[in-house]
C-alpha cells in the first residue's frame, strides 16, 4: 500500500517517515486534499522541523517581555501601558524569481503580523543580499526587490526608516529578503491568533481568493535547482491599497468586544491560519468552503486551502459581534464572510459543495511533525580559514581608504533609501544613513530606535564566536545613537540543513546567538528561520540577521554619526579588537577572506554601553558611531562626509593596519572643546578605555602616526567616492 503512495506523498514534499506519521495519526489514508494540507504545513517554512529544537536555547523571557515567540509578533514593554510590537520575516525564494512581486508580498506579509496583533505599524526596515553588481541579473533582481519594497511600503503610509544591503558572490542564486515591521498598541488591547468559545463564527476578511501563490511555503522548503521561471506561479501578487483598507478596518476593530482572535492569512494560506488558531485555542474549527469569496471559476477544495492570495485575515468573533464587525469592514469596502464556526471537536473539518472533504486533528498537522535530528560535522574550511593571514604589504593607505569607502559593502546607501518614503507620519526621528532609525511615541518624549544588521563571514568563519558579532552589531548600533537596548526578533537564514556541515553552523550559530541575547539582556520574542537558501553551484553563508530595537526617554538626546562641526574633541572609546580576521581590509587589500575573528568580551561591552548610554544623556557628545566594517578608519570618514568637515588625526600605533581596520568593537564618538574635560573625567572614572584622538577641522582627512603623515585625502573626494559609487554600480558603471 505505501509503496503505491510514493509519489503521491513525495509530490506533497513529506517522507515516508511523515507519511507513516499521518497515517499513525488519521488512523487511515489522508486524501488528496488532506495530504496537501498536511504537505504545506509540514514543510521547513512552517514546521520549524530542523530548527525547533535549537530554538529553544533562544532566551524568551524578561521584564519587558509581554508577548514571546508563538504568536505573529513579539511585544515588549514601552512604559505607561505602550506595547511596542515586532517581527522579522523572509521573503526569499519568492524574489529570487519575481523581485517586485516577491520583495512586495514581504512587506504586506510582515505589516499584517503586526496589524493582526492590534498593533498600529509605525514603522519599516529591511535586510537585503545580492550577488555583486557586476553582474546583470544582480542588478535586475536589487531594483526590483527595492522597488516593490518602495512601492508597497509607500502606498501604506508607513515609514521605512532603515535597513542594510549586503553584496557577496555566494547570493547569486539565493538573494535574500528580509522585512522588517514595529507597531504601538496599548497593553489591554493586544489580539492574538487563536480560535476559542465553541459556537463563535470564523470570519474570511479582505481580498478574494485565487489561485496565486499556491504551495508558496513548500517552494519556500527546497532548495532552488530547477529553473526558476517554472517557480512563476508560487509567487504571491500584492495589492497595497487593499492592504491599507484592510488596516484601517483591523484597526476600527481594536477595540471590539466580540473579537476573539485574529490571524492574517500568509504562508499556507487558509490552512495555516485555521489550523494554527485552532490549536492555539485547543479547539476544533468547522469550515464551509462555498461561502469563501473567490475571484476565480471553478476552484477546487485543494486551492482555495492552499492559496496565499494577500491582504486577507481570519477572524473569530462572538456571534452578536458578527453584523458589527461585517459593517465595519463593508465601511472600507471590503467583504467579511462567515466561512465556519469554532468546535469542540479538535479537528479541522472542511466542507466544500455539501461533502466533507478533510478532517485533520488540529494538534497532528500543527505540532505533529516528526522533527529532525540531522548529522553535524565541523566544516574543514572553519579550521583551515581561521588559519590565513596575509603576507605583509607596503600599503599606500590614500589608496586603500578610497578603495574601501568606494566598496559595494561600504558606499552610502542613498539610492535604496531614496526608493522610500522615510518621513510619511512625521513621527521619523532618526533617518535611514545613520546608524539607526528611530520613530518617537506621539504624545511623549519617547522614541524606539530600530536596527538590523549581520555580516555573515562572522558566523561562516567561527560559527559560535560569529553569533554573539552579530548581536554586537545591532546592539552598538543602538547605543551609539544613545537607546538602551531591549530585545530582538531575528530572521535566520541559511543553507539546506540536511547537509552536516551546514548544520553544524545552523547550530553553532544559534548558540553564539542565544549567548549574547542572556548576556546583553535583549531576550529574542520571535522571529523568522529560511532554510535552503541553496541552489545549483551556491549557497548562503549563514546570515542571521538580527532586528533590534530599544528605547529612549527623550529622543531631543539622540545622537547621530556625523561631526557637527570644526573644533570637536574625536574620541576612541573602548577597544578596537585584537585582529584583523574577517575584516573588509583583509578581503579587499589582500584578497583573504579569512583569519582569526577579533575576541568580544560580552561583561565588557555591556560596561561601554552603559558609559556611551551615560555620556549622552548628560548631553556630552556631539556624534558617535560603532566601530564595524571598515574599521576606525572608515568610521572616521563616514562622521567627516556626513558632518562636511575634515578632521586630523594623531596615533601612536606599533600596529597601524590594527588601529584603522580592525572590526572589533568600540566607538568613535566627538564632543564639543568645552566638553571634553568632562568627557575624559567621566570615562576615566567609569574604568573604560579611552583615547583622544585628534579633532576635527578644515575640509582634509589627516591622519598621522609617530609623526608619518599616512592619510591625506580631501573630503570633497571621498564624498563623491563615497555617495556615487552604489548608483554607478546600478547602472552597470564600474
Amino acid at each position: 500500500m505505501l509503496q503505491n503512495k510514493t509519489e503521491n506523498y513525495k509530490l506533497a514534499g513529506l517522507t515516508e517517515e511523515e507519511y507513516k506519521k499521518i497515517l499513525e495519526d488519521l488512523g487511515r489514508e489522508p486524501n488528496p486534499l488532506e495530504l496537501s494540507m498536511y504537505g504545506v504545513l509540514w514543510s521547513e517554512h512552517c514546521s520549524y522541523k530542523h530548527t525547533k529544537k535549537l530554538l529553544k536555547y533562544f532566551p524568551t523571557e524578561g521584564e519587558r517581555v509581554v508577548q514571546g515567540p508563538g504568536e505573529n509578533a513579539g511585544v515588549l514593554d514601552g512604559g505607561e501601558g505602550l506595547g511596542i510590537v515586532f517581527k522579522i520575516e523572509s521573503h526569499n525564494h519568492p524574489s529570487a524569481v519575481e523581485p517586485y512581486q516577491g520583495a512586495a508580498t514581504g512587506v504586506g506579509g510582515i505589516v499584517r503580523d503586526i496589524f493582526s496583533m492590534g498593533a498600529r505599524p509605525v514603522a519599516l526596515l529591511n535586510s537585503l543580499r545580492f550577488g555583486p553588481l557586476d553582474k546583470q541579473r544582480n542588478r535586475y533582481l536589487m531594483t526590483g526587490v527595492v522597488k516593490g519594497i518602495g512601492d508597497y511600503g509607500n502606498c501604506l503610509g508607513i515609514p521605512d526608516v532603515g535597513g542594510e544591503v549586503y553584496f557577496h558572490p555566494c547570493y547569486n542564486e539565493n538573494p535574500l529578503v528580509n522585512a522588517m515591521c514595529l507597531g504601538l498598541v496599548q497593553i489591554d488591547k493586544i489580539k492574538k491568533g487563536v480560535a476559542q468559545g465553541v459556537g463563535n463564527v470564523v470570519m474570511l476578511v479582505g481580498a478574494t481568493t485565487g489561485r496565486d501563490g499556491i504551495k508558496g511555503a513548500s517552494f519556500a522548503s527546497a532548495n532552488l535547482e530547477e529553473d526558476n521561471e517554472d517557480k512563476r506561479p508560487s509567487v504571491q501578487v500584492g495589492d497595497p491599497f487593499m492592504e491599507k483598507l484592510l488596516l484601517e478596518a483591523c484597526m476600527e476593530l481594536v477595540d471590539n468586544p466580540y473579537v476573539v482572535g485574529v490571524q492574517d492569512l500568509g504562508a499556507a494560506g487558509l490552512t495555516s491560519s485555521a489550523c494554527e488558531m485552532a490549536a492555539r485555542g485547543g479547539s476544533g474549527l468547522e469550515l464551509d468552503l462555498d461561502k469563501v469569496h473567490v475571484r476565480e471559476k471553478d476552484m477546487s477544495a485543494m486551492e482555495i486551502m492552499l492559496s496565499e492570495s494577500q491582504e486577507r485575515m481570519l477572524y473569530v468573533v462572538e456571534p452578536q459581534g458578527v453584523e458589527e464587525v461585517k459593517k465595519v469592514f463593508r465601511k472600507w469596502d471590503l467583504e467579511a464572510r462567515e466561512i465556519g464556526k469554532v468546535t469542540d471537536s479538535g479537528k479541522i473539518e472542511i466542507y466544500y459543495q455539501g461533502k466533507l472533504e478533510g478532517s485533520i486533528p488540529t494538534k497532528s498537522i500543527v505540532d505533529g511533525v516528526p522533527l529532525r535530528n540531522p548529522l553535524r560535522e565541523k566544516p574543514k574550511y572553519i579550521e583551515e580559514k581561521g588559519k590565513e593571514t596575509p603576507k605583509d604589504l607596503e600599503l599606500n593607505y590614500n589608496e586603500v581608504l578610497r578603495k574601501l569607502i568606494s566598496d559595494e559593502n561600504i558606499c552610502s546607501r542613498k539610492w535604496v533609501y531614496s526608493c522610500y518614503d522615510y518621513m510619511v507620519g512625521n513621527n521619523t526621528v532618526l533617518r535611514p544613513g545613520d546608524t539607526v532609525g528611530a520613530v518617537r511615541i506621539q504624545g511623549t518624549t519617547k522614541a524606539i530606535g530600530l536596527t538590523v544588521d549581520c555580516n555573515p563571514l562572522y558566523p561562516y568563519l567561527e560559527p559560535y564566536h560569529g553569533g554573539k558579532m552579530v548581536v554586537l552589531e545591532s546592539y552598538r548600533n543602538l547605543v551609539a545613537a544613545g537607546f538602551q537596548p531591549l530585545g530582538i526578533t531575528n530572521c535566520l537564514n541559511y543553507p539546506n540543513p540536511e547537509e552536516p556541515e551546514n548544520y553544524y553552523v545552523l547550530e553553532q550559530s544559534i548558540k553564539g546567538i542565544a549567548e549574547a541575547c542572556r548576556e546583553l539582556n535583549t531576550p529574542v520574542t520571535g522571529g523568522n528561520v529560511s532554510l535552503y537558501n541553496q541552489g545549483v553551484d551556491t549557497k548562503i553563508y549563514p546570515t542571521p540577521v538580527i532586528g533590534m530595537v530599544g528605547l529612549i526617554e527623550d529622543y531631543n538626546k539622540c545622537v547621530t554619526t556625523s561631526f557637527k562641526g570644526e573644533g570637536e574633541v574625536i574620541y576612541l572609546v573602548g577597544e578596537i579588537g585584537d585582529s584583523l580576521g574577517g575584516s573588509i581590509f583583509y578581503k579587499k587589500v589582500y584578497g583573504v577572506e579569512g583569519g582569526k575573528l577579533p575576541n568580544v568580551d560580552l561583561i565588557k561591552e555591556k560596561k561601554l554601553a552603559k558609559g556611551i548610554l551615560e555620556l549622552v544623556d548628560k548631553g556630552l557628545l556631539s556624534s558617535a558611531t560603532d566601530i564595524s566594517q571598515g574599521g576606525l578608519s572608515i568610521a572616521l570618514l563616514k562622521c567627516c562626509i556626513k558632518g562636511k568637515v575634515g578632521a586630523e588625526l594623531i596615533l601612536d600605533s606599533p600596529d597601524l593596519n590594527l588601529e584603522l581596520f580592525a572590526e572589533g568593537g568600540g566607538y568613535l564618538v566627538s564632543a564639543k572643546g568645552e566638553l571634553a574635560s568632562q568627557v575624559e573625567e567621566y570615562l576615566t572614572g567609569a574604568a573604560i578605555p579611552w583615547k583622544r584622538l585628534g579633532e576635527t577641522k578644515g575640509d582634509e582627512i589627516l591622519i598621522k602616526n609617530r609623526g608619518e603623515r599616512v592619510v591625506h585625502l580631501g573630503l570633497k573626494e571621498v564624498a563623491i567616492l563615497w555617495e556615487t559609487a552604489l548608483e554607478r554600480m546600478i547602472s552597470g558603471v564600474r
